[in-house]
């Protein structure tokens, strides 16, 4: 196939898409699209590539493929546009937004014939990947359980660095929908699917320093628990708690595995008793390497996850062979966020997760837009916060608002 023409929705997070999406891996930039041009400029005429400020003209652009790393809550619209419009789809976190919106967009995707790919990079960081190929070479059993923590702290100043606007998603998404960094490796590695989910929420305590500082209005972490569809149990834990780390944890019925805590964390820990079979116990650190490029995944972002993305949504277009986090995979890892929070709201009880492979399942669902966006909010929806209708303080919109200035943003 000839050089694949790549357009990018999103010039802050996309500029990491934009810059991969070289020679090396037989991609072509051609076009960014975003609606704050001040910062669309800039970056495109850097790129040395045609802006966008409206995607509907984006779409228009002579191009093979999309990569949508705009806003967490609108990637599903912006993908089955982009699919009805004969385009190759790669998309950020999370898939859909609703249960309706992930309905949606596997139909879009069945009806285009198109590549979709989910774009969750953290199952290919380095000791994901050895895990997976250990787990593949049987070497700790059956799935039994399994821990995926995405723990991400950050200062007042950073956090409203990272959501400019009162409305902007970080402000007020639920603690539970951003999920899939600690859920899509365990799903990668033992190629299981979750089926069941109870979730717990922790609230900010009135003695955090950081959240009265901004215009957030959700809760500050979630943990989930989940049935996968082997019998094994999982659990999840993501987002504003102290004590920085990205870690996974495997238990298998012969043995048990996971990256270290300490020191390189891309270092892995492998156990093996072997109690009832022949030959000495196992017990090993070591520091994997990556199956494949190396040097490429070793310069990219987020432990080398970056490059593979580009990579395998390369690979799947040329070849016509969906890839591993295809869309029911995507799908199916998007929907726990909702579906717990869910739970968190119905005092942790068991929700079931549908699976969209299945038309009934499908039909079920359809129609299903409950959501805590509070601009489109209805009596129906929830609040982003499991306390309600939480809003930030003066002195937090204050803070928030003079960052914003310094950015150069002038929206609400």
């Amino acid at each position: 196939m000839d050089t694949i023409r790549v357009g990018v929705v999103g010039v802050r997070r996309g500029s990491g898409f934009a810059r991969g999406a070289g020679p090396h891996l037989g991609m072509e930039l051609v076009a960014l699209c975003d609606s704050w041009e001040e910062r669309l400029k800039p970056v495109g005429e850097e790129l040395g590539v045609a802006t966008y400020s409206e995607y509907a003209k984006f779409l228009e652009h002579d191009m093979d493929a999309v990569v949508l790393a705009n806003y967490f809550h609108q990637h599903a619209p912006f993908a089955i546009e982009a699919l009805d419009a004969g385009l190759h789809v790669m998309t950020e976190t999370a898939a859909c937004f609703t249960l309706a919106e992930g309905v949606a967009l596997v139909e879009a995707v069945e009806r285009s014939g198109k590549t979709y790919m989910f774009a969750e990079n953290y199952p290919y960081m380095v000791f994901n990947q050895e895990m997976r190929r250990l787990y593949n070479d049987g070497e700790i059993g059956e799935f039994v359980y399994g821990e995926g923590e995405y723990v991400h702290p950050i200062d007042a100043d950073g956090k409203n660095r990272l959501s400019p606007g009162i409305h902007h998603w970080r402000n007020w998404v639920p603690a539970t929908y951003y999920c899939t960094h600690a859920l899509a490796p365990l799903m990668f590695i033992t190629d299981t699917r979750p089926v069941k989910v109870n979730a717990f929420v922790m609230t900010h305590r009135p003695d955090d320093p950081v959240w009265p500082l901004t215009a957030r209005r959700n809760d500050a972490a979630s943990m989930i628990a989940l049935r996968m569809d082997n019998g094994a149990v999982a659990k999840l834990l993501q987002v504003g708690l102290r004590g920085h780390g990205v870690w996974v944890r495997v238990h298998g019925s012969r043995g048990q595995m996971e990256n270290m805590r300490e020191g390189d964390r891309n270092r892995l820990h492998l156990r093996q008793e072997r109690f009832e079979e022949e030959g000495e116990a196992v017990d090993k650190v070591y520091l994997p390497e990556f199956p494949q490029h190396q040097q490429e995944a070793q310069k990219a972002g987020h432990g080398g996850g970056d490059f593979f993305m580009n990579y395998h949504f390369a690979q799947a277009i040329r070849t016509g062979e969906p890839p591993y986090f295809d869309v029911y995979r995507g799908v199916a890892a998007s929907i726990v966020g909702p579906l717990a929070y869910r739970s968190a709201l119905g005092d942790s009880n068991t929700v079931a997760v549908p699976d969209f492979r299945k038309q009934a399942d499908r039909d079920a669902f359809r129609d299903d837009h409950w959501n805590p966006d509070p601009t489109r909010r209805t009596p129906a929806d929830p609040w982003p916060s499991v306390l309600g209708d939480v809003q930030p303080t003066a002195q937090g919109i204050a803070r928030a608002r003079k960052t914003w200035d310094e950015m150069g943003y002038t929206g609400e």
